[in-house]
């Protein structure tokens, strides 16, 4: 749709009422003629010819090749054109995709999407193979390739242009938790992971390479956020989990691999108020602004099993909880959400102002021989599991 636009200064947000009415009497700062003579000009003269006719603004296409060059000078140019988070990366040469590619049995020019971080860019479609390159820019090996491509099936961009600086979080579940070596015990969100680390830096490639981030033109987070390097990737720990797997609660089968996403902006979990039952969860809660009254919880499975204790024997049960004493018009059961992770070391949990976007199926991307490793599957150090008090002592 062709529209008319007019535009006030910036920002608009948090800025006294006087300014406000300053923007509205004077002039567009993009044309120089006043803003309400725009306006009324805009919604009453006749559209010209141009504005009858208008034609589609196409971005030219990226070629699939790069020309030949050192690895210095081709690591250069993903730097210098933005194609990375600006840390190293491992190059996508054909033979690199072409392993990659492996760890899946669709074809590489399947459409697996179209995106855009922003309202007013056209969405970019993206294929398997495209998927398959980020993966390898990673570090990612053929075995992730299954989550990549379902999280990119979601369309959903770990870095939305917007203002204000949201932040990302994908949670996996199933069978393929452990088949690709994530982590959802001791140590969950922090950088002692290969399969959590690679996966959730690979969401950001997509979204900075299919999104088209470019800061000031298209990408216009204030601050930004430090969580998008690795968007807190982990997997859930179904098995001392009190509830049922998050996944199950979504309608998915316990023996099905997914992936949920969620986006908001805080996470809170410092000292004592990391610590507690329900109502210091909810005081937690109160002391953030909440993304349009949602909340997500992840949760130590011994602050789990706390609640259960407490009567939370269905995490709907506190979700309710939640709603009653807020006591908010627009807040509602099913925009809370917990989510049960870590190690056991302490009954903590962590307060997210995170919304719930969507679940998608790993599954149908999986090949059909089954997930695709190396001979000998690459893992950093396992953590020492202790369940009984007994961390500390081997």
């Amino acid at each position: 749709m062709n529209l008319r636009w007019a535009f006030p200064p910036y920002p608009v947000g948090f800025v006294a009422r006087e300014i406000l009415h300053g923007y509205v009497e004077g002039n567009d700062p993009t044309c120089g003629v006043p803003l309400m003579e725009e306006m009324i000009a805009g919604l009453t003269q006749p559209l010209t010819e141009e504005e009858k006719h208008p034609k589609i603004q196409k971005n030219p296409r990226r070629a699939r090749l790069l020309q030949p060059g050192s690895e210095l000078a081709l690591y250069r140019l993903f730097l210098e054109n933005g194609w990375t988070d600006g840390l190293p990366i491992i190059l996508p040469t054909e033979e690199r995709v072409a392993e990659m590619l492996t760890g899946t049995d669709h074809d590489p020019q399947e459409v697996v999407g179209m995106t855009s971080i922003t309202t007013h860019q056209e969405k970019l479609e993206y294929t398997v193979e495209k998927v398959a390159i980020n993966a390898v820019m990673a570090g990612c090996r053929p075995e992730h390739l299954p989550v990549l491509l379902a999280v990119a099936s979601s369309e959903f961009p770990s870095m939305p242009s917007s203002t204000t600086s949201f932040s990302s979080m994908m949670i996996v579940n199933g069978p393929i938790r452990d088949e690709i070596g994530m982590n959802y015990g001791l140590g969950a969100l922090s950088p002692v992971n290969f399969a959590n680390s690679v996966i959730g830096r690979a969401w950001t490639l997509m979204g900075i390479n299919f999104g088209d981030v470019r800061p000031g033109a298209t990408f216009t987070a204030s601050l930004g956020h430090n969580i998008n390097y690795n968007n807190m990737c982990c997997a859930e720990n179904e098995e001392a989990s009190v509830w049922e797997p998050f996944h199950v609660r979504k309608g998915f089968k316990k023996n099905e691999s997914t992936v949920s996403l969620f986006r908001g902006w805080n996470v809170f979990m410092m000292g004592i108020l990391g610590v507690g039952g329900s109502k210091r969860m909810v005081d937690t809660a109160k002391g953030m602004s909440g993304f349009g009254g949602s909340f997500t919880f992840i949760l130590d499975p011994l602050s789990a099993k706390n609640l259960k204790t407490d009567g939370y024997d269905d995490p709907m049960k506190l979700s309710k909880y939640f709603v009653e004493e807020f006591k908010s018009p627009w807040m509602r059961p099913e925009m809370i959400n917990f989510l049960v992770v870590g190690g056991e070391t302490n009954p903590m949990f962590a307060t997210m102002d995170f919304s719930y976007n969507r679940t998608v199926a790993i599954d149908p991307w999986i090949p059909k021989a089954g997930i695709k490793k190396d001979a000998k599957p690459l893992r950093m150090p396992l953590a020492v599991v202790c369940k009984d008090g007994s961390c500390g002592l081997h």
